[in-house]
């Protein structure tokens, strides 16, 4: 299915969005999935993407509260759409346990640096009214406190400047380089696969890059307005790099110190060996590529096949060597 160019979207507009279509599917059963996307403003595999979420959610767990909902791959159909009507409404009742872990889930929410401060407003005082309702079994919450990891500052920082249209300056850490580098991007949309990584456009190198939110070092909101160009969003349910299969393929030896390489670089299997490193099977489609990350592991790592690439890569590690001890003579 083709893709629509890109709008701006993250978890809060997605939430919003879901409320509003368990309303408007409610008022129209039956309803067709073109007519729906159309309405909401979204593709037909986003808004499917939507219903698989939807079954999840109710007014609790139990058979019969989840919300009843399918497709035929051309309408819309929910089931049962009086579990949320007023005949099922019952007070919510929470145990010790469930108050205590949504206390200190939303206090430790509302102090992401980031958050709007409409949001954390009103994340307030919803805990308020949870507390009061909670009575007695509030009590365990004020002794218990959480603190997100540096990512949680940089995922909140990266949703506001998504939802509010700026570009934000960061510094960000490449491990194949091991290098820090500074760059200003315009956000696309955050995305997770396996990791949480921002879409974006890279205005130092002026194409589309996607960054992974645990190696921003620093992150900056800036008053420029963000401003991608139109692009077609990209179907990354198998991962952010997928090379075809026809691609040639690569083996690499690392030792312990290169099993970075496994989680950086997409690859068919990764073998466990003696000493603690892996055998990796990778493909791409420019294998001299490749002669890079040897220079880059030493030690750590090498490549195993093809038989030339590993002789090439061979090969320019003696001549950088080479051109390191002259520099050292000459010095």
């Amino acid at each position: 299915m083709a893709g629509k160019p890109v709008r701006p979207v993250n978890a809060i507009d997605q939430t919003r969005r879901m409320l509003s279509l368990v309303t408007y599917l409610r008022e129209r059963p039956g309803a067709r999935i073109e007519d729906v996307a159309r309405a909401f403003g979204i593709t037909e595999d986003e808004l499917v993407s939507d219903l698989d979420v939807l079954p999840m959610c109710g007014t609790s767990f139990r058979g019969g509260d989840l919300l009843d909902i399918d497709t035929d791959g051309e309408r819309i159909w929910w089931h049962n759409p009086a579990a949320l009507g007023a005949e099922a409404a019952e007070p919510l009742r929470l145990a010790a346990d469930e108050a205590t872990a949504l206390l200190v889930a939303a206090r430790a929410v509302a102090t992401l640096p980031g958050l709007r401060e409409s949001d954390r407003q009103a994340l307030l005082r919803a805990t308020a009214k949870v507390e009061t309702a909670a009575g007695e079994a509030a009590g365990a919450s004020s002794r218990l406190s959480v603190t997100f990891e540096s990512e949680g500052g940089v995922f909140a920082d990266v949703d506001r400047a998504i939802a509010e249209r700026r570009r934000l300056w960061i510094r960000y850490y490449s491990p194949a380089r091991d290098e820090v580098t500074e760059r200003e991007i315009d956000p696309i949309r955050l995305v997770s696969v396996g990791h949480t990584y921002v879409e974006a456009w890279c205005r130092r190198s002026e194409a589309r890059r996607t960054f992974r939110l645990d190696r921003v070092a620093e992150i900056r909101i800036l008053d420029e307005p963000s401003a991608p160009p139109e692009i077609e969003l990209r179907d990354l349910s198998e991962g952010l790099v997928q090379p075809a299969a026809e691609d040639p393929e690569v083996v690499v030896e690392v030792g312990p110190g290169g099993r970075w390489v496994a989680e950086y670089y997409p690859h068919d299997s990764a073998d466990e060996l003696p000493d603690g490193g892996l055998r990796i099977t990778l493909r791409t489609p420019d294998p001299a590529s490749l002669k890079r990350l040897a220079l880059r592991l030493g030690r750590d790592g090498r490549i195993v096949e093809p038989r030339e690439l590993a002789d090439s890569a061979r090969q320019a590690a003696r001549e950088a060597l080479a051109a390191y001890d002259g520099v050292e003579a000459a010095g």
